[in-house]
């Protein structure tokens, strides 16, 4: 089950983090991976663990933000059977200590870059018949979350593109879904706490953790494990959907 062989899977950001966890099990179970990374060093060193271990991957540096660069890499790609469209970036502010220059920012990496990633892919996969789209949005796109207000906003469009692009492409033997992450123990965690937390890690990280209602943070490879069922065939008659995976944060946290 849940077999990725043959299979060609373009995945952003997947050089760290949730991004990097889906690009290793991908390969691991027989996807061509094609991880699309700002950070290039991170990119290639995803793309060595994956060849040590027999897989097969490529990175490629590309800004998500920039239509034209997505459109000429997408195409050089080729034939295309899954997008993770799963680059993005966070912020910290309310409406009032959020700047235009950071609303921007955060909105042409998180939304801009998701809605280039499917402009490109969504062409190749009907030329392809078929494939699946997997978007990483957030809890944060169903509940409020405490001075998170660029970051919601642009979560909440990536909710709204999946159930759009389900709608239009079904005849088109597309899927897309999406998946809603609480907090994810990842290397950005871990920087978030240092320079914003300095000798009180360990404090914060027990706080963090202890907001998901299960006690604990996700793992990457809890979501990449959701991932591989939402893009598998097993997930065949799985579309237009969100998947919290949040330890019981939206429906227990009260």
């Amino acid at each position: 089950m849940f077999s990725l062989k043959n299979k060609s899977a373009v995945i952003t950001g997947g050089g760290s983090g949730i991004g990097k966890a889906i690009s290793l099990l991908f390969a691991q179970q027989g996807a061509n991976v094609h991880i699309i990374e700002l950070n290039k060093e991170a990119g290639a060193s995803t793309v060595d663990e994956i060849k040590s271990a027999g897989g097969t991957a490529f990175s490629y540096t590309c800004d998500v933000s920039k239509q034209q660069n997505v459109v000429d890499l997408f195409n050089s790609i080729g034939g295309i059977d899954i997008l993770i469209n799963n680059a993005g970036i966070a912020h910290i502010g309310n409406v009032e200590t959020t700047g235009q220059d950071d609303f921007d920012r955060v909105m042409n990496v998180n939304v801009k870059g998701a809605y280039n990633c499917l402009f490109a892919a969504v062409p190749l996969m009907k030329a392809n018949n078929g494939g699946v789209i997997l978007n990483t949005a957030s809890i944060a796109a169903s509940v409020g979350i405490t001075d998170r207000f660029a970051y919601s906003t642009s979560k909440g469009a990536i909710h709204a593109m999946t159930l759009s692009v389900a709608r239009d492409y079904l005849q088109h033997n597309i899927r897309c879904n999406c998946i809603s992450p609480a907090r994810i123990h990842t290397p950005f965690v871990d920087g978030f706490i240092a320079q914003n937390y300095a000798g009180r890690e360990e404090e914060i990280f027990e706080k963090l953790s202890k907001s998901q209602p299960i006690g604990r943070m996700g793992k990457p490879s809890e979501v990449a494990s959701l991932a591989l069922y939402l893009c598998s065939d097993e997930a065949g008659f799985v579309t237009g959907c969100d998947y919290p995976i949040d330890g019981g944060f939206i429906t227990l946290n009260n």
